[in-house]
């Protein structure tokens, strides 16, 4: 209109309407390519160190910073409902419930191997080190989505709390440990004080390991006709955060890179997210949680 009439205010005010609105429009934009049933649901990260010894323990612990940090600028909710201590510096594992619409959808991008290249602070000739960690999201599906699992297929375990929760935490058995038999898959849950309160966690959680194992059975199969499988194991990392000898850090899947290693370990991860998803949009029409 204010072209038309050759309005250079309403021009100008038009403009600066447009900027405002221009970020919640990109976010509608990523969430609409989110298509698949459990995008919009919260999730349960999982991050493992893999080798590198105690500079994996550590990395483990920086990809755990990282992804707190990026829930906060999110505006996420956060509750770690497991974790394992290295004895001498970072952790062996935790599991994060991460609270708010399309939490899976973002954190599917992050499922993978990630790579560290540094100095390691552990070494006293002050060497390069190659550290690995796994990053596994799930997501968190509501009691009332119908997953079979009977109790006679599973072995259950309790055992004393790790890691800091308070006296009765740590001098009873409230941890419950669930392994389902056939497939493997555990699901862990230290973070209540009442055994039966991690009991029912865990079991929530093995039913979310369970639907997501089916979701990669089937891209599994897809991509053996597309022969294009991207299998998540040791040594076939997603990601490569370098910081010494030069400093950057580049999504393997995507190309996408930045020299500004700060930022991203300090949780800015929305561009690597955003670049992933629009790719894989436009490739394969979302047909995958873990591609």
């Amino acid at each position: 209109m204010g072209e038309e009439e050759g309005d250079q205010e309403t021009m100008d005010e038009g403009a600066a309407a447009l900027r405002a609105i221009a970020p919640d429009m990109r976010q509608a934009e990523i969430e609409q390519m989110m298509s698949e049933e459990m995008d919009v649901n919260d999730a349960v990260l999982e991050i493992n160190s893999g080798a590198g010894g105690i500079d994996a323990c550590d990395w483990a612990a920086m990809l755990k910073r990282m992804y707190l940090g990026w829930a906060q600028k999110a505006g996420y909710k956060v509750k770690i409902v497991g974790e394992q201590i290295h004895e001498d510096a970072g952790i062996k594992s935790v599991q994060i419930e991460v609270v708010g619409p399309y939490a899976y959808g973002y954190l599917k991008s992050e499922i993978g191997v990630h790579r560290l290249v540094r100095i390691s602070p552990f070494d006293a000739q002050a060497r390069r080190h190659t550290a690995f960690a796994s990053v596994d999201v799930t997501p968190d599906i509501d009691d009332n989505i119908e997953i079979e699992v009977a109790e006679s297929e599973c072995r259950i375990d309790t055992y004393r709390a790790s890691g800091a929760g308070g006296q009765h935490v740590n001098t009873t058995d409230s941890a419950v440990r669930i392994t389902h038999l056939a497939t493997g898959i555990v699901a862990a849950c230290q973070a209540e004080r009442s055994q039966h309160k991690n009991r029912a966690k865990a079991w929530k959680m093995l039913r979310a390991k369970l639907y997501q194992h089916e979701l990669e059975k089937r891209q599994a199969e897809i991509d053996a006709v597309n022969s294009e499988k991207k299998s998540i194991e040791w040594g076939s990392q997603i990601r490569s955060y370098v910081l010494q000898p030069y400093r950057m850090v580049k999504d393997l899947r995507t190309g996408h890179e930045t020299g500004n290693t700060d930022k991203v370990l300090a949780g800015e991860l929305q561009t690597f997210m955003e670049v992933w998803l629009t790719q894989r949009s436009g490739n394969d029409g979302g047909a995958s949680p873990a591609s």
